[in-house]
């Protein structure tokens, strides 16, 4: 039981990052692009890097002889996940569920019916994220955490996985615990990803008036399926061990898949009014990231 709690407060550590991300506008009204780009490039960096480098070898290890089906099985089947999870979410529209609140905060009329379709998807899903929160509305905020489940359990799956080798020799000591190394790195690089997210959350929030804490409450909000994700991975890769390649393999293809298809492209668009686009902080977040964690992840 010690070990799923442990679990469940790495994950728990990667949801209050995002929290972190709206902590800016208690100083200051606005927040850098520049910076912004920059953290994103670096949280893909570093999952990249874990990824190829610390997932993917670790299932690999883990594989017996010969060529590792399992784990390029559940390679696949995270790419699956994630693409499957978008197509879904392309879907859902929930403008017609919000029922305004004369007392709160309401946004425009451009809000009104959001689709989250299109090239904007994630910048949708954050002005939705901010009109159901200052709504109120539970049915909507039911619906919201639905989707959430949907787009952030693949990285509570890949915190999870990460630690299934908890409790053996060669992990870091901490709080009487043996933990993976790769657990270490793979909370750290997510709580760095959720960062940006939480900020991108709390911009349509601050711009709607609402109050400093209810945006560091409702970017932690986004990011309460992780925990969730997380202990049900590490319950299933520890209750089904010769599953573990499929699993490394799963969180591996799932985090990758992310990077380049939404945590790239959120960067390019966040960056769209720098020069180059942002493309150079890009760059240099992701090396950053990638050189960092490079050496950490090969010993």
């Amino acid at each position: 039981m010690e070990t799923i709690i442990l679990v469940f407060v790495a994950g728990l550590i990667t949801a209050i990052a995002t929290g972190i991300g709206a902590l800016p506008f208690f100083f200051i009204d606005d927040f850098s692009d520049r910076w912004n780009v920059g953290l994103w490039g670096l949280a893909s960096g570093i999952m990249v890097t874990v990824s190829v480098f610390g997932l993917v070898d670790e299932g690999l290890a883990s594989a017996s002889g010969g060529f590792p089906t399992m784990m390029v099985g559940g390679l696949l089947a995270g790419v699956v996940l994630v693409e499957v999870g978008d197509r879904v979410l392309d879907r859902v529209d929930i403008g017609d569920d919000v029922e305004h609140d004369h007392d709160e905060p309401t946004v425009s009329d451009d809000t009104e019916a959001i689709q989250t379709d299109g090239g904007s998807h994630a910048h949708d899903d954050h002005a939705l994220e901010a009109k159901a929160v200052a709504e109120g509305n539970p049915k909507t905020l039911l619906l919201i955490l639905g989707i959430l489940t949907i787009h952030s359990f693949p990285e509570g799956v890949a915190v999870g996985v990460s630690f299934a080798e908890l409790g053996m020799d060669g992990g870091l000591p901490i709080l009487g615990f043996s933990i993976p190394i790769l657990a270490v790195f793979m909370t750290i690089a997510i709580s760095i990803h959720n960062i940006p997210e939480g900020t991108a959350i709390a911009i349509p929030m601050r711009a709607m008036g609402l109050s400093n804490w209810r945006m560091v409450g409702a970017a932690i909000f986004s990011s309460l399926p992780q925990p969730i994700g997380a202990v049900i991975a590490y319950a299933f890769v520890s209750w089904a061990q010769s599953f573990l390649p499929f699993g490394f393999g799963f969180a591996a293809g799932a985090m990758v898949y992310l990077v380049a298809t939404e945590f790239i492209p959120e960067a390019v668009e966040t960056g769209s009014d720098l020069p180059n686009h942002g493309y150079r902080e890009l760059v240099t977040g992701f090396g950053v990231g990638a050189l960092a964690m490079l050496p950490l992840v090969t010993l």
